[in-house]
C-alpha cells in the first residue's frame, strides 16, 4: 500500500522541516502545495522529497487540500499540518496501521489528535479518490464507508507563527456570500469569541443552537456561549448556557468542570463542590467526537474541591483532594502552592481534631 502526504502550507520554514523529518518513515509519497511562500519553504520541502506545487490562495483551505489530494498518486491519501509532528514512539504505530487499512480494505481512518491540553478523534487518512475537504476554513472530510479508529497520535507541535484574525475574516467574507451551516456558524462564532466580539458570538451561537447540527457541536457551543456571557459579566446566563448543553447528550466533563468553577467564582461553594464531583465521575467521550481536556475531569476538579473544601472547613477532605491532585501533577503551580500551604497548617491530631 503506498501511503501519500498531503499538505498546504505558506511561510512554514521554521517547522516544515520537523513535521517531515517525523512523517519520513510513514509517508511513501510527500506532496506539499504551497499557497505562496515568500521564505525558504519550498526549499526545506524538496529536501525531503516533496514534490512542491503551487496553488493560488482563495481564502479556502478546502480548495487548497483538495488540490493536493487531487496531485497525489497513492492508494491512501494522509495528512498533516506544518506545525503538527508524528511522535517518535508513535511511528510504529502508524507502520502497523497502514497494514490494518489493507486488511480491513477501510475507506476512512481517524485517529488521536494531541494538542495542548486538548485530545480529540480527527479523519487522518483517507482512500484516494473517494473524499473531499468541505469548509473554506476549519474544514473536514465528511466520514463514510469503513471507517477505522486508531489510538495512533498525532501531536499538534504548534509555531511562533502568528494567525492574526485570518480565520475570521474568512468566515465573515463567507458570510456575507452565503448562509452558513450548522458547523460552520458553530466555527464561527468561536472565532467571533476568540477575537473578543461576544456580543456578536452570541447571536451566531445562538442561531447555531436553534438549528438542527451535530450534537456534540451544540455541546460545545453551549460552553463557548457561557464564556461568552461570562466576559460581558452575565453570570446566571453563563450557567444557564453550560446547563443547556444537557439537553444535547450525556453531561461531559468540561462543562461540569465549568459549572463548579463559575459557582465557585459565585462564592456558591457547596454548588461548586457538587459539580466539581461530577465532572471527576464523568467519562472520556472523545471517541465520540468531543473536544476532551483530560484535566477538566482529573485535575482541575481536584485543584477546584480543595479550595472549595478547605474554604468550607472541611480540611481533611481538601487534604485528600490535594493528595489526588499532586499524584497526578506534583509540578503543577497550584499543587506546588497547595503543598506549602498544608504544611504550613498542623496535622489533625495536632489540632486535636478527632
Amino acid at each position: 500500500m503506498k501511503l501519500s502526504l498531503c499538505m498546504i502550507v505558506k511561510d512554514e520554514e521554521a517547522v516544515l522541516g520537523r513535521c517531515l523529518a517525523s512523517a519520513a518513515a510513514v509517508a511513501d509519497e510527500i506532496v506539499v502545495a504551497d499557497t505562496g511562500s515568500t521564505d525558504a519553504t519550498k526549499d526545506v520541502a524538496r529536501r525531503f522529497s516533496a514534490r512542491v506545487l503551487n496553488v493560488a490562495w482563495t481564502d479556502d483551505f478546502s480548495a487548497a487540500r483538495n488540490f493536493s489530494f487531487e496531485q497525489a498518486t497513492g492508494d491512501y491519501l494522509f495528512w498533516l499540518d506544518a506545525d503538527d509532528i508524528i511522535p517518535s514512539d508513535m511511528v510504529p504505530a502508524f507502520l502497523a496501521l497502514k497494514e490494518r487499512i489493507c486488511e480491513a480494505n477501510a475507506d476512512m481512518v481517524v485517529c488521536k489528535y494531541v494538542s495542548g491540553d486538548l485530545c480529540y478523534f480527527r479523519e487522518r487518512i483517507v482512500k484516494r479518490g473517494a473524499f473531499r475537504w468541505q469548509g473554506r476554513v476549519h474544514e473536514c472530510i465528511a466520514p463514510h464507508g469503513k471507517v477505522l479508529r486508531s489510538d495512533a497520535c498525532v501531536l499538534h507541535a504548534g509555531s511562533a507563527k502568528e494567525r492574526g484574525a485570518r480565520n475570521l475574516h474568512i468566515y465573515q467574507k463567507w458570510r456575507a456570500e452565503e448562509a452558513l451551516s450548522p458547523r460552520d456558524l458553530f466555527y464561527y462564532g468561536r472565532e467571533l469569541f476568540y477575537n473578543r466580539l461576544y456580543a456578536e458570538a452570541e447571536g451566531v451561537l445562538e442561531e447555531m443552537l436553534a438549528g438542527d447540527g451535530w450534537y456534540v457541536n451544540k455541546i460545545e457551543a453551549c460552553r463557548v456561549l457561557s464564556d461568552c456571557c461570562a466576559a460581558q459579566g452575565k453570570r446566571e446566563r453563563a450557567i444557564g448556557a453550560l446547563l443547556r448543553s444537557f439537553l444535547y447528550g450525556v453531561p461531559r466533563g468540561g462543562v461540569c468542570h465549568a459549572l463548579g468553577r463559575r459557582f465557585q467564582e459565585a462564592g456558591r461553594l457547596r454548588e461548586a463542590v457538587y459539580w466539581y464531583e461530577r465532572a471527576l465521575a464523568c467519562p472520556d467521550f472523545s471517541p465520540e467526537g468531543d473536544f476532551d481536556i483530560p484535566n477538566e475531569r482529573t485535575l482541575f476538579p481536584l485543584l477546584g474541591l480543595t479550595f472549595c473544601l478547605d474554604q468550607l472547613g472541611e480540611h481533611e477532605r481538601a487534604r485528600a483532594c490535594h493528595e489526588r491532585a499532586a499524584a497526578l501533577a506534583p509540578e503543577h503551580p497550584s499543587v506546588v502552592h497547595n503543598a506549602a500551604y498544608f504544611a504550613q497548617q498542623k496535622s489533625p491530631q495536632d489540632a486535636g481534631i478527632s
